[in-house]
C-alpha cells in the first residue's frame, strides 16, 4: 500500500503543474490564433503556392559518374572576371536507383565560380539527381541536385548506435529506444500539428513531458528516483519556457528573425503558424536534454545518499543535493551556451565583418533570440537543481513518516 501512495503523489503534482502551465500558455495561444482562411489580398499568391505545392514532385535518384566527357573547371582564365566565369562538366552517368536503374545518360554540370559552394564531380563519384518523366514514363529532365551522402550519414548513425550499445550494454539499448521515441514525437506529432495551426508552446510542453517520462522510465525504471527526476525535468523545462516567453515579450521578438522562418511565413497558407510561439517552443525543446541530465544526476545521487544513510536529516540531505548541483551547473551551462554559439559562428562572423559596431549587432533579432535561447536554457537548468533537491527531500520525508517505515 505504501508504494502505491508514493507513486500516486507525484502523478497528482505533475497533473497540477501541467494544468497551471497549460492554462497560462493557452492564453498566449488564444491571443495569437490566426484565422485558417487565407486573406483575400493574398489570393493570387496563395493560388501560386498552392499550385507549386501540388505540382508533380520530381523523383530523387542516385547515379554514378562513369565518364567525364568534358571538363573545363581546371582551366586558367585570368582575362575573365570571376562573376562572369562559368565552367562546365559533361558527365556520363549510370542511374543506380529507381525504375530507370542501369540506364546511362549524359548530364551537364554548370559551375559558377563566383558562388562559394560548388559541385565539381570526379570519376566514379556518386551524385543525387532530380528526375522528371512525361506521361509515358520517359525521362525528359535530369538535374544534378547534390553529392551522394546518405550512405555515409547512415554509417555515422550506425557507428553512434554501436558505440552506445557497446559502452552502455542494456542501458545503451534503452537509450536508443528512448531517443527513437523522442524523435518520433517531434516528427510524428509536434511538426504536423504545428502545420495545422496548433500552439507550438503547448505542443512543446506536451512533447517535452512525454519525452521525459518515456526516456527516464525506460532507462531508470518505475521508482522514486525516476519520479523526482521526471518532475524536476518538467519543472526546469517549464521555467525555461516561462522565462523565454516573458523575456521574448519584453524583447519584442517575433520569431521571424531568420530567413528560414521568413520564407515559410511568406507562403499565405502557413501564416496561421504562431512564429513567436515556435521560437519559444524551440527554446524549451533545446533545453530539455541538459535539464533532464541535471535532474537525473541530482536525483540519482541523492537517493544513493539515502540508501547509504537512511537516517540522514532533511537539512543535510538538501545541503548535499545542492552541493552536487553546484558542481554540475558550471559545466552544463557551458555545454548549452557553447552548443548554441557553435551553430551561429558563420552568421556571427558575417555580422562582425559587415556591421558598424557592437550596438548594431546586439540589437538584431536573430542574435537577441540566440542569446535568449542560451540564457533561458541555462535558467531552466539552474532552477532544476533546487526543484529536484526539494522533491527528493519531500519524497524522503513522506516515506520516512509512514507507519511501519
Amino acid at each position: 500500500m505504501r508504494k502505491t501512495n508514493i507513486c500516486l503523489m507525484p502523478k497528482k503534482i505533475l497533473l497540477l503543474v501541467l494544468s497551471c502551465t497549460l492554462s497560462l500558455f493557452n492564453l498566449h495561444a488564444q491571443n495569437n490564433r490566426h484565422d485558417t482562411e487565407t486573406d483575400p489580398k493574398d489570393k493570387g499568391l496563395a493560388e501560386y503556392y498552392e499550385g507549386q505545392m501540388n505540382r508533380p514532385k520530381s523523383r530523387i535518384i542516385k547515379a554514378r559518374v562513369i565518364e567525364i566527357v568534358y571538363d573545363d573547371t581546371e582551366e586558367n582564365r585570368p582575362d575573365i572576371p570571376i562573376e562572369s566565369d562559368f565552367r562546365y562538366q559533361h558527365l556520363k552517368i549510370k542511374i543506380l536507383t529507381g525504375r530507370h536503374k542501369g540506364e546511362i545518360y549524359t548530364v551537364r554540370n554548370t559551375v559558377e565560380l563566383a558562388v562559394p559552394y560548388k559541385l565539381i564531380f570526379k570519376l566514379h563519384e556518386k551524385m543525387v539527381l532530380q528526375l522528371d518523366e512525361d506521361e509515358n514514363g520517359t525521362i525528359n529532365n535530369l538535374k544534378i541536385y547534390e553529392r551522394e551522402r546518405d550512405t555515409k550519414v547512415y554509417f555515422i548513425i550506425l557507428f553512434f548506435a554501436a558505440a552506445i550499445v557497446l559502452v552502455g550494454k542494456k542501458n545503451g539499448i534503452k537509450a536508443l529506444i528512448s531517443l527513437g521515441i523522442s524523435i518520433a514525437l517531434i516528427f510524428g506529432l509536434f511538426l504536423p500539428l504545428i502545420m495545422k495551426g496548433i500552439s507550438p508552446i503547448l505542443l512543446a510542453l506536451f512533447v517535452c513531458s512525454a519525452s521525459t517520462v518515456s526516456t527516464l522510465f525506460i532507462i531508470s525504471g518505475n521508482n522514486k528516483k525516476t519520479y523526482t527526476a521526471v518532475l524536476g525535468t518538467i519543472g526546469g523545462v517549464i521555467i525555461a519556457g516561462l522565462f523565454a516567453f516573458i523575456a521574448g515579450k519584453i524583447l519584442r521578438l517575433t520569431g521571424l528573425g531568420n530567413e528560414d522562418a521568413q520564407m515559410l511565413a511568406f507562403i499565405p497558407q502557413h501564416r496561421k503558424i504562431d512564429y513567436q510561439g515556435l521560437l519559444f517552443a524551440g527554446m524549451m525543446i533545446g533545453a530539455m536534454g541538459a535539464v533532464m541530465d541535471v535532474a537525473m544526476s541530482v536525483s540519482s545521487s541523492m537517493w544513493e545518499i539515502i540508501s547509504i544513510d537512511p537516517c540522514i536529516s532533511g537539512k543535510r540531505l538538501v545541503r548535499s543535493g545542492m552541493n552536487i548541483g553546484r558542481d554540475i551547473i558550471g559545466s552544463m551551462s557551458n555545454t548549452l551556451i557553447l552548443a548554441y554559439v557553435s551553430t551561429s559562428i558563420p552568421v556571427l562572423l558575417l555580422f562582425i565583418i559587415f556591421s558598424n559596431g557592437f550596438t548594431e549587432i546586439i540589437n538584431l533579432e536573430f542574435l537577441a533570440a540566440e542569446i535568449l535561447r542560451a540564457v533561458s536554457g541555462s535558467i531552466g537548468l539552474i532552477c532544476t537543481i533546487p526543484i529536484t533537491v526539494n522533491l527528493v527531500n519531500l519524497f524522503f520525508k513522506k516515506t520516512e513518516a509512514r507507519p511501519g517505515k
